[in-house]
C-alpha cells in the first residue's frame, strides 16, 4: 500500500493579512506534526473573502505570485522545514489590471513546481469575482510532487465536471480544491441544506467519475460584507472524498482545524480495473462538449 496524508487547513480569516499568513503557518506546522505530507490551504487565505464587494481598494491585497515573492519564500521555507508539499491559494497581480486566483505548489524541499489560475470565474451576489480576476490561462495541470501527482483546481471550478475528468486524465491521483463557500444569511433557513448538499455531492461524484480522491478546502466563520450589507456564514466540512465517493473524513461546521486524512493512493488502481470508466470513454462521441449549447 503506498499511504499519503493530506492534511486541509481550515480556519477563520481576519483583516490583517500578515496574521492570516502566521496562522497558516502554525497550521501547516500543527499538520505537520501530526504527520501530514500534502498541506492545502483554504481559498484567498491571506485575507477576508473580499469578493463580496467590488472596490478599487481592494486590488492593494493583491501580490505578485512567483517563487522569489514573499508569501511564496514564506510558504516554501515552511515546506522545506517540515519536509511536506504546500498548496496555497493566492491573489496574484500579474501586471497592472490583470489578476489571477491562483495556487501554487511547493515540493517538500521547498522547490517551487508551478502554479495554477482559477479556470471558471463566478458573479453571482457577494460572490463578485469576475470585477477581481482573470480566467486562468495555463490550463489544467498536474504536479508531480514527492509523495503523490497532484491537481489544483479553485472553488467555482469544482463545479465543472470537465476541469476534473482533464485534470484526473493528465493523472492527478487527488485534486485540491482550495474553497470559499457558505450561506447568506437570508437563504440559510430555506436553500441552506440543499446548497451544501450540492456542493457535497459534486465533488463526491468527480472522485468516483475519475477513479481518484478529491479533497475540499473550506474556511469557517461569518465575514461582513465590507460595503455593510449582510455577509457570508462560511460553512467549513472540509473534507476528503475516496475513489468511490466516500468520505474518509470531514471536519466541522465551525471549528479551525488542521484536518488530516490517510489516502491509500493503491485504492486508485483497484477501483479503476473494477470500474472502467476510463477505459470505455467514447472519446469519438463527445464533439458537443465544445459547443456552449447543442443546438445545432
Amino acid at each position: 500500500m503506498k499511504k499519503v496524508n493530506v492534511a486541509l487547513l481550515q480556519h477563520a480569516c481576519g483583516t490583517d493579512v500578515g496574521k492570516n499568513l502566521d496562522r497558516a503557518l502554525a497550521l501547516i506546522a500543527s499538520a505537520a506534526r501530526k504527520g501530514a505530507q500534502i498541506i492545502c490551504t483554504q481559498e484567498l487565505f491571506r485575507s477576508r473573502y473580499f469578493c463580496q464587494t467590488e472596490s478599487y481598494e481592494l486590488f492593494k491585497l493583491a501580490e505578485p505570485v512567483s517563487e522569489k515573492s514573499a508569501t511564496v519564500e514564506a510558504l516554501a521555507k515552511a515546506a522545506r522545514k517540515h519536509k511536506v508539499v504546500v498548496v496555497a491559494s493566492l491573489f496574484e497581480k500579474r501586471a497592472a489590471g490583470v489578476y489571477h486566483n491562483t495556487s501554487v505548489v511547493l515540493d517538500a524541499d521547498g522547490k517551487y513546481l508551478g502554479k495554477y489560475r482559477k479556470m471558471h470565474i463566478p458573479d453571482d451576489p457577494q460572490f463578485y469575482e469576475k470585477f477581481y480576476f482573470a480566467p486562468g490561462d495555463l490550463g489544467y495541470q498536474v504536479f508531480r510532487t514527492k509523495y503523490a501527482d497532484i491537481g489544483v483546481l479553485i472553488c467555482w471550478d469544482q463545479w465543472y465536471p470537465e476541469a476534473a475528468r482533464v485534470t484526473a486524465l493528465m493523472g492527478a491521483q487527488i485534486i485540491f480544491y482550495p474553497t470559499a463557500i457558505g450561506w447568506l444569511p437570508e437563504d440559510k433557513a430555506e436553500y441552506g441544506e440543499r446548497q451544501h448538499s450540492s456542493w457535497e455531492t459534486i465533488q463526491r461524484s468527480h472522485a468516483i467519475a475519475n477513479g481518484c480522491y478529491v479533497a475540499a478546502v473550506n474556511r469557517v466563520g461569518f465575514e461582513p460584507n465590507p460595503a455593510g450589507k449582510n455577509g457570508i456564514e462560511f460553512w467549513g466540512q472540509s473534507f476528503v472524498a475516496d475513489p468511490y465517493g466516500r468520505i474518509a473524513a470531514k471536519a466541522s461546521v465551525v471549528k479551525e482545524e488542521a484536518l488530516v486524512v490517510p489516502v491509500d493512493l493503491d485504492v486508485i488502481n483497484t477501483k479503476r480495473v473494477q470500474w472502467p470508466f476510463l477505459r470505455d470513454r467514447r472519446i469519438d462521441s463527445y464533439g458537443d462538449i465544445l459547443k456552449r449549447f447543442a443546438d445545432e
